[in-house]
């Protein structure tokens, strides 16, 4: 019998460590997986993601962060190899930066928490950071903390300190029908026949979550984001100190990226936008030639020295949004023994420490603080996002 007293669908990174963290609160915890390990379609299966505490006036949010990076700079030491990268953070505006809210009011914030942002003008730009245009890019800051993780290394890292440690982790299943009655789940069937009971079940199944749970399609929907991957003909340009993580006027143009990563040899650029909508197993998962052509031009009039260079790799990163942007973790109000854990919006990875805390507490039933801002609600389909750093135009 696959039997447990928690079953966690989805090994992404909100299931991973919500598995682990339960594990280690003394669970017997199941977890499954369509697979590969790590997925190779999950938001998380990636080169890297960003680790920015900069969330505008979000107070909540830029501590979560801050209480991550220690918690990554933990994951190094105990996963014995450095997957967190403190870079730095550098966030720079085409317009003096009062006139830029999201990243004056983050400047602000970051100073009132009592961290040392660096605040820079185009002279500054030019000599630190010498592949910056700095005529186009004049103003901005540096913050020391920050930088990015491996993502789909310490996905694959968690997956197998969670098997060390007793999480009994099931690839090829993948969730296709709720067990129990109407008011309680007692556990999951899968689409190639097998069925997990548990006491609980955690849904963790990023953008493939509606699926399996309809009535959050109105609150929560896929969207695809191109990503880029370029290989530098001169990576020192691109290797810290002269370069670090970006945002360049991401709340305004959505533009953002990475120093040159060595494993794989390519610096990576993206977009933090709306998206296109896509069906999470269906939608078609490529970067069309007008979106390369956009990433030409911004590169042209950002970094000249990549304004040709080899374009290696691109992707289609699928978020889970929701129509807030702040994430869902929460119990079901009307299902007992179910609750959800997802809706990363293309901002949840840099959390990933602290995000198999919050919802172990939700499957307990503990009070947290930080919890109201993620709790189950209604949104109606004129709800904005949220996320301050995301660029909000029409795409």
């Amino acid at each position: 019998m696959n039997t447990s007293d928690i079953l966690v669908v989805g090994a992404g990174i909100f299931g991973t460590t919500a598995a682990l963290e339960l594990r280690r609160r003394g669970y017997a915890v199941t977890l499954i997986d369509p697979g590969p390990l790590p997925h190779p379609l999950a938001a998380s299966t990636d080169i890297s993601k960003v680790v920015r505490m900069e969330y505008g006036q979000d107070r909540q949010y830029m501590r979560m962060v801050d209480k991550a990076i220690d918690g990554f700079v933990a994951w190094n030491e105990e996963l014995g190899e450095t997957l967190y990268h403190n870079t730095g953070v550098l966030m720079l505006t085409q317009e003096p930066m009062e006139q830029v809210p999201y990243n004056w009011d983050s400047f602000r914030l970051l100073q009132a928490e009592g961290h040392a942002p660096e605040r820079l003008d185009s002279a500054a730009i030019a000599q630190r950071f010498p592949a910056w245009n700095a005529q186009r890019y004049v103003g901005g800051f540096y913050s020391p903390r920050g930088g990015y993780a491996e993502s789909g290394r310490i996905v694959s890292a968690l997956q197998s300190l969670a098997r060390r440690e007793g999480v009994l982790l099931h690839e090829g299943q993948t969730a296709d029908e709720l067990l129990g009655t109407t008011g309680q789940v007692t556990g999951v069937r899968t689409r190639e026949g097998t069925t997990f009971h548990a006491d609980h079940v955690l849904v963790a199944a990023g953008a493939w979550t509606q699926l399996l749970l309809p009535e959050l399609q109105p609150v929560m929907k896929a969207t695809g984001h191109p990503v880029f991957h370029l290989k530098p003909n001169n990576p020192t340009l691109f290797t810290p100190p002269n370069f670090a993580v970006f945002t360049a006027d991401v709340s305004r143009t959505g533009w953002y990226g990475f120093p040159f990563n060595p494993r794989e040899g390519v610096v990576k650029v993206a977009l933090h936008d709306p998206g296109n909508i896509l069906h999470p197993e269906q939608g078609e998962r490529v970067v069309y030639a007008d979106e390369i052509a956009q990433l030409r031009g911004f590169l042209a009039e950002t970094f000249p020295a990549l304004a040709d260079a080899e374009l290696v790799y691109t992707r289609r990163c699928l978020y889970c949004d929701t129509l807030d942007e702040h994430f869902w973790i929460d119990r079901h109000p009307r299902r007992a023994g179910l609750s959800v854990s997802t809706g990363g919006s293309g901002h949840g990875f840099k959390f990933a420490p602290v995000l198999g805390g919050l919802a172990a507490d939700v499957v307990e039933g503990k009070a947290n603080p930080w919890l109201a801002k993620f709790a189950w609600r209604t949104l109606d389909a004129g709800t904005h996002g949220e996320e301050a750093s995301r660029f909000h135009g029409d795409k």
